[in-house]
């Protein structure tokens, strides 16, 4: 008796944000998609946040700007509370100076609204496997961040343990360079990348690639462009 495959289960999202069109469009776009469902939608912070509990999806689609609690405190709340779900916040550029909140709250992504659907889609996929993603508009703004930023300065992380390959691949992944394009850069190849980021994981106690981003700025092993 042949054994049949399992069938995949869709992956669940949770759509917040406080413009019901908005809701809308991205709800269309995202039911027509063999594969991922709208599990619920929220028009505020605080919905988002009882949903992410109360429906246990796979991504929360977060927008930034919402009345009462705002998408970063929301965020906070929903990853303080476990693994799931993941975080992927809608972003524009007019809310550039919430991105290293929302990095630190615990968004595992970004997307920028007026991206294509197919860059949604996989953003979303990418998310829900526990993976991170940062659209490369982002990151260029979250580096901007980081130059121009009067903050405190954040504690410096005890780097010691991690071997100068893993330095140099470390301060790729915070200038946004995928897996393909570290392996041509150092000339190893892409599995070796991956295992090269893997051990960053275990060693810098990473959630994911975006706590990367953050751990190479935070000990300056990716410098602000100049200019």
């Amino acid at each position: 008796m042949t054994a049949t495959a399992p069938i995949p289960l869709p992956i669940r999202i949770v759509l917040a944000d406080d413009q019901p069109l908005v809701r809308s469009g991205l709800r269309v776009l995202i039911n027509d998609t063999a594969g991922i469902e709208v599990a619920g939608e929220a028009g505020t912070g605080a919905e988002a946040v009882e949903l992410a509990a109360s429906l246990a999806p796979d991504v929360v689609m977060m927008d930034i700007r919402m009345p009462g609690m705002d998408g970063i405190e929301a965020t906070r709340r929903i990853t303080a509370a476990g693994a799931r779900p993941h975080v992927l916040v809608l972003t524009t550029f007019d809310d550039d100076e919430y991105v290293y909140a929302a990095l630190r709250a615990g968004a595992s992504g970004f997307l920028v609204k007026d991206m294509a659907l197919e860059e949604i889609i996989g953003a979303i996929r990418v998310v829900a496997a526990g993976d991170a993603l940062i659209a490369p508009s982002v990151t260029r703004r979250l580096i901007g961040e980081f130059a121009s930023r009067p903050e405190p300065a954040p504690p410096v992380r005890e780097l010691a343990a991690i071997t100068e390959r893993e330095r140099e691949v470390l301060g790729l992944v915070g200038r946004g360079l995928s897996n393909q394009e570290i392996a041509a850069r150092l000339h190893i190849t892409v599995a070796t990348t991956k295992s090269h980021v893997a051990r960053l994981f275990t060693k810098l106690d990473a959630r994911d690639r975006v706590q990367l981003v953050i751990i190479a700025y935070e000990t300056g092993l990716a410098a602000p462009p100049r200019g």
